[in-house]
């Protein structure tokens, strides 16, 4: 039990930041429905851009909570204007394309960002800055947690909370959900949907890059191909919850967070990636539209 409990704590923390990436692909898909295959290279780069500001602040010299926050912020806005120049250069002339051409320009836009990293970043991996002092807690039980992973989900839960507010109470949050329902209703309607696309990509990027700092805090490590894998498993956790569907995202990342931590605690480290592909598996076969999503049948 105390075993089991440890590695819940573990998958929480991840499945948190899992969520926070799969934020991203379910909003973009409820829009546009588009798979920005791009969006775990944003992920890398809010990780990027917190390391510099990191460095600059001299955050690793003398860490504080202010400094760590605004590190945070940093990141989120850098990113939030590469989700912008991505939407409006790379996705907003091919909108109206077909999906296989709004496909390859979001694979092309993912190899753009990791090879332009490398070229910017170089390749050999970079220590990020603690931007915070590590601590154990102990919570009872032989369970112990850390502040970083305290601080990981409160954050989480906060930027989701946000997020979920923004989307139902403002009036910008009900005009992506009308230009969700129904794109064209929605012009006629004068909601500026270019602008609304625009805000979309700059949330879902702002998301991405909190999500990066967050690894950090676990993982210092950071590299221009570290976006690759857990992109994937954000995306396969949008489709597990329900891809287009907001609390959906959320629980997908959580049961991607704990599946592959227990994965890792019970049967071997070997299957960590490979957990992710297995439930999409499932998922496509018994329940394709996911856990939250709801089955739309198309006109032909």
């Amino acid at each position: 039990m105390q075993e089991f409990l440890q590695q819940l704590v573990n998958g929480v923390t991840w499945g948190s930041v899992y969520a926070l990436i799969a934020l991203g692909y379910t909003m973009v898909y409820g829009i546009l429905r588009l798979i920005n295959f791009a969006h775990g290279d944003v992920f890398m780069l809010g990780a990027f851009f917190a390391y510099y500001a990191a460095t600059k602040l001299d955050v690793a010299v003398a860490p504080s909570p202010g400094k760590a926050v605004l590190v945070l912020l940093i990141a989120m806005v850098g990113a939030g204007v590469v989700g912008f120049v991505i939407e409006r250069f790379a996705y907003r002339p091919v909108r109206n394309s077909s999906r296989l051409t709004a496909l390859i320009t979001a694979i092309g836009v993912s190899l753009l960002l990791q090879n332009g990293g490398i070229l910017l970043f170089g390749s050999a991996p970079k220590p990020l800055p603690a931007i915070i002092k590590v601590q154990n807690i102990a919570l009872g039980g032989g369970v112990t947690v850390t502040n970083a992973q305290l601080i990981i989900i409160a954050v989480s839960l906060l930027l989701m909370a946000v997020l979920r507010w923004f989307v139902i109470f403002t009036r910008t949050g009900k005009a992506m959900r009308a230009v969700s329902f129904n794109r064209d209703a929605a012009i006629l309607m004068g909601i500026p949907t270019d602008r609304i696309i625009s805000v979309t990509f700059v949330l879902g990027a702002a998301l991405a890059a909190a999500a990066g700092v967050l690894v950090g805090l676990l993982n210092p490590t950071i590299s221009p191909l570290m976006g690759i894998m857990p992109g994937l498993k954000a995306f396969v956790a949008a489709v597990v919850g329900g891809i287009g569907n907001i609390p959906g995202a959320v629980l997908g990342g959580l049961i991607m967070g704990l599946a592959e931590v227990m994965v890792v605690g019970y049967i071997s480290s070997t299957y960590r990636d490979a957990i992710a592909f297995v439930l999409l598996i499932a998922i496509l076969l018994f329940r394709p539209s996911g856990l939250l999503g709801k089955h739309q049948a198309e006109k032909v």
